[in-house]
């Protein structure tokens, strides 16, 4: 399943966890529909047109050359990806937040669109390379009967950023909120079948149209949750 699936999932759980201390069944919502539901509609609604609509916005979006971010590295890059890594937390203090919503709101896009550029900027700024493409996953629940379903929803969309001398960082936001509010309306397109369409060229050392990805998510301090003999 997905990241949107496992609160409703540990909501569930605990329904039924504490039903099962009462000695009675759980009482779960129903659903309006079952994910197998849900993958049948969009087969049929892709077959119907709108796989060729989407594919047709995207291989114009993305054009038929695939460039490869070229980072500068400490160390050459081994043939095979080994998928080893690292973590480092980075914690924004809440002044530097608001004014990044502030500039946001200004601007009028969102703190999502914001934070892409400036990575955008970034890879820009040490690659060299004026197309840089960051891969950004994408809920894909446009439909009401998906908001409470466990399964997997996810897709992943490749968003592009243009860049040359005379732009300014103005128009760079323009430029990311565009890109950003078209791909949100095309979304469904299965990235399996992007990648397909476009047939990059496959190199074991990398990943296919994108490099580098980002996840923008908003998340709260989690309460403890308390059942009798439970706590979470």
């Amino acid at each position: 399943s997905d990241g949107w699936s496992m609160p409703i999932m540990v909501d569930e759980l605990m329904q039924c966890y504490q039903a099962a201390t009462l000695g009675r069944e759980a009482e779960l919502a129903p659903l309006p529909i079952q994910y197998a539901d849900y993958a049948i509609w969009q087969r049929n609604w892709l077959e119907m047109g709108e796989q060729e609509r989407q594919l047709a916005y995207w291989t114009q979006q993305l054009g038929d050359q695939q460039p490869i971010l070229e980072l500068p590295t400490d160390r050459p890059r081994p043939a095979l990806r080994s998928y080893d890594g690292a973590r480092l937390n980075v914690e924004l203090d809440a002044a530097l937040l608001n004014n990044l919503k502030a500039l946001a709101r200004q601007q009028g896009i969102t703190l999502f669109m914001l934070l892409l550029a400036s990575l955008q900027t970034l890879l820009h700024r040490y690659s060299g390379q004026a197309d840089i493409r960051v891969g950004v996953p994408v809920a894909n629940r446009t439909r009401n009967e998906t908001q409470g379903l466990i399964g997997f929803f996810v897709n992943t969309q490749v968003l592009k950023a243009d860049f040359d001398t005379q732009t300014t960082v103005a128009e760079l936001l323009q430029q990311i909120k565009q890109t950003a509010v078209q791909a949100q309306a095309h979304q469904d397109l299965p990235f399996e079948q992007l990648v397909e369409a476009l047939q990059p060229q496959r190199d074991l050392s990398r990943s296919p149209l994108f490099q580098v990805a980002y996840n923008h998510q908003s998340e709260g301090h989690n309460e403890a949750r308390e059942l009798a003999g439970l706590r979470l």
